[in-house]
């Protein structure tokens, strides 16, 4: 894998996020070069709702990473989610082209393509095909079947689609800015590369990534991607409950949750000591000098965050993997440092939970490890992860077409095709 530049946008309710990174031979992972996030406009739910507006948003981002970084992009990948996003598995199976010898990555692609033939409405896309585990001759369990021996390979696969409309409805954004688009990627998905361990994915672990206006959901079981959705509430539900409550105006609402959540990052010990919070500074037009934490707590956040948590809950049992992941939660996304997340977590779904950060990228990352910033994270581990798929398949092809090869026959029958055209 050459040195290359390499751009991640997550586009989503409440903000858009976009790291710039480099890519090279001398490091094991990304560096961070240029960094930016703004206010969402034009997005509800994780869906365009107005094109020019999100088109702006995306500029104005952009430009701000661009001059960190030092580097102009035109193509990125990009992170979206929402409810138009579902899931499905799939099963696929092919028989080995040369049984004899080895299965190769065309078998395996083949197998991927049978699995993807499934029924689809004109109205959705295929975003990404994962392969959960692969089976040669009733053998299952197998991750890699490259070089193995078989007659039959078999796959089982998750397929993640989306609302074709909102696809059509990013890149056209993308493409008013000169942007190309290289992959759509489920915004749950991406962030579970940067947050979640292999050994939590192994033993089983559902992520929970509670954005602005959606919850991604996305449920790792014996180390595979078996389960996505994505529910339509999240961290700006909590800001309307906060409204209501306290009789304050939206824009007031998220000044004083915003303080909540800075006073959890600067992890101030005195925050649950005292019921009334001095909030004077925040000059709210309300003319509201002080609040009840217990009142804002247990009467208005963490009902809505249990609510939240039981729809997550019900999500995964009518799956049957809430029996399969003793991992317990991992929580991301602006929504994950809301306070007592953790709490409600574990009341509604009894099981352990924690708050994931991104992992796995070096450079400019001080404003990068948050947990709203997963998924633009999860992006470049993705675009490494692929290529060195594919680099490996590469090796594993060239080596093949050599495996074979035995000089003493190739030039003896060179030599006997030109005697043939001898006099």
């Amino acid at each position: 894998m050459n040195d290359r530049v390499v751009a991640g946008i997550d586009i989503g309710t409440s903000k858009v996020a976009v790291l710039i990174a480099q890519f090279s031979d001398q490091e094991v992972t990304p560096r961070v070069m240029g960094f930016a996030s703004v206010v969402s406009q034009g997005i509800k739910r994780g869906q365009i709702i107005d094109i020019r507006k999100v088109t702006d948003t995306i500029e104005r981002c952009v430009e701000k990473a661009e001059r960190m970084a030092g580097k102009k992009i035109d193509r990125a990948y990009i992170a979206i989610g929402g409810p138009h996003i579902n899931s499905i598995n799939s099963h696929g199976v092919v028989a080995v082209h040369q049984p004899n010898i080895e299965i190769t990555s065309d078998d395996v692609t083949r197998a991927i393509e049978a699995a993807k033939a499934i029924s689809l409405s004109s109205t959705r896309e295929i975003i990404e095909v994962i392969p959960r585990e692969y089976v040669v001759d009733g053998q299952d369990g197998i991750k890699n079947p490259l070089g193995m021996t078989g007659v039959r390979l078999e796959v089982n696969t998750h397929i993640i689609t989306a609302g074709l409309t909102n696809i059509r409805n990013v890149e056209r954004c993308l493409a008013d800015l000169g942007i190309e688009n290289e992959r759509i990627v489920f915004t749950g998905f991406a962030s579970s590369l940067s947050s979640v361990t292999d050994t939590e994915k192994e033993l089983g672990v559902a992520l929970v990534d509670i954005g602005g206006g959606k919850t991604d959901v996305c449920v790792y079981v014996d180390g595979a991607l078996s389960y996505s959705s994505s529910l339509p509430m999240g961290a700006r539900n909590i800001t309307n409950d906060i409204a209501v409550g306290l009789r304050v105006s939206l824009d007031s609402a998220e000044k004083i949750k915003l303080f909540l959540v800075e006073k959890i990052l600067k992890k101030h010990e005195t925050l649950g000591k005292k019921d009334e919070i001095d909030i004077r500074h925040l000059a709210l037009p309300e003319g509201i000098y002080s609040i009840s934490y217990k009142t804002i707590l247990d009467g208005i956040i963490k009902p809505r965050l249990e609510e939240i948590f039981e729809k997550v809950y019900i999500e995964i049992e009518s799956t049957g993997f809430h029996t399969l992941i003793p991992s317990g939660l991992v929580i991301v996304g602006g929504g994950a440092l809301t306070i007592g997340v953790i709490q409600s977590a574990k009341k509604s779904v009894g099981l352990s939970a924690r708050i994931g950060i991104p992992s796995g990228v070096t450079g400019l990352i001080d404003e990068v490890v948050y947990p709203q910033y997963t998924a633009v994270a999860g992006l470049l581990l993705y675009v490494q992860n692929n290529d060195y798929r594919q680099e490996k398949t590469y090796l594993k092809n060239f080596s093949h077409i050599f495996k074979h090869f035995e000089p003493k026959h190739f030039f003896s029958k060179i030599i006997n095709t030109l005697k043939s055209f001898m006099p």
